[in-house]
């Protein structure tokens, strides 16, 4: 849609619908409303349609450096936590497809693997989308990181055998408390680590988290289609996805895509500045109040 310099309040009208039609994408995901509410400040803050799409677009590339420097400072301190030949369990998919260049849960991995670590990563599937037997494991596969795929129910077998050292997760949001907000199966992994001691932590930047959440009990959780439970997609013998039904017809589903991980179950948060506890005491102290070191 076209635009000219007098058409700034139509400009603004469509600018809005994209900001709604985006934000509902991923209710749960606070760095997604952070990042957008950053290019529309920054696009609104004209009264030229043409010089705001120029804003935008140098906002939006600002933000995602910003995010990609964020990112890589999280792997340097998450990188001081890992030991030679340990190995690694992860969850979704929080590496450079979702996070850009380092990612989030990834990026320690990355930076020991760049550091000649011999590490290995358990690489859960994450039904029902698959994100870690699709995303997680093509991603290591590219960087050459040895790692296998492992069924969601399986994690708990390896942690008793003494098979993981540790967890990392992302996190979609972050309560004032601690409580973090993942991946629909987060909470189960953080409760096996927790039986079996092994350390479980969550990388993410300041921008995830929501000083509007005071608990877990604030984070919206998204709903998504039963389709998603009911149905899986595949690749044929020639290359097609194909999307094939593995319930019965009469069968419908529940499908929450997140859940929330108490903070009691988390050893710690890796952010861009450091490893934190999840308590409110060292959240606020690291939050001040604010998202702080926004793009300048």
């Amino acid at each position: 849609m076209e635009f000219t310099g007098k058409d700034f309040e139509n400009f603004k009208i469509h600018l809005r619908k994209a900001e709604q039609v985006l934000k509902s994408t991923r209710p749960t995901a606070n760095d997604l409303f952070f990042g957008i509410d950053f290019v529309m400040k920054k696009a609104l803050d004209n009264f030229d349609a043409d010089i705001a799409k120029k804003y935008a677009l140098k906002a939006a590339n600002e933000y995602a450096d910003w995010s990609a420097e964020m990112c890589r400072q999280i792997g340097e301190h998450g990188n001081n936590l890992i030991k030679n030949n340990q190995n690694i369990l992860t969850h979704c998919n929080a590496g450079a497809l979702a996070c850009v260049d380092f990612g989030t849960a990834l990026s320690p991995i990355r930076i020991a693997h760049y550091s000649k670590k011999n590490i290995f990563v358990y690489v859960d599937e994450t039904r029902p989308r698959n994100q870690g037997a699709s995303l997680t494991a093509w991603e290591l596969a590219q960087e050459k990181i040895n790692h296998a795929i492992i069924a969601d129910n399986a994690a708990g077998h390896f942690m008793k055998r003494g098979k993981i050292d540790m967890v990392i997760v992302g996190a979609d949001r972050i309560a004032m408390n601690g409580d973090v907000a993942n991946k629909i199966g987060t909470y189960e992994k953080a409760v096996l680590a927790k039986e079996n001691n092994v350390t479980f932590y969550v990388a993410a930047p300041s921008s995830t988290f929501d000083i509007s959440a005071k608990t877990g009990e604030d984070i919206p959780i998204e709903e998504r289609s039963e389709d998603e439970i009911l149905y899986m997609h595949g690749m044929d013998e020639k290359g097609n996805i194909n999307k094939f039904r593995i319930s019965p017809k009469e069968s419908t589903a529940k499908n929450p895509a997140f859940d929330v991980t108490p903070a009691k179950y988390i050893t710690g948060i890796i952010t861009e500045r450091g490893v934190i506890k999840p308590t409110k005491e060292e959240i606020e102290r690291f939050v001040g109040g604010k998202i702080i070191q926004q793009p300048l």
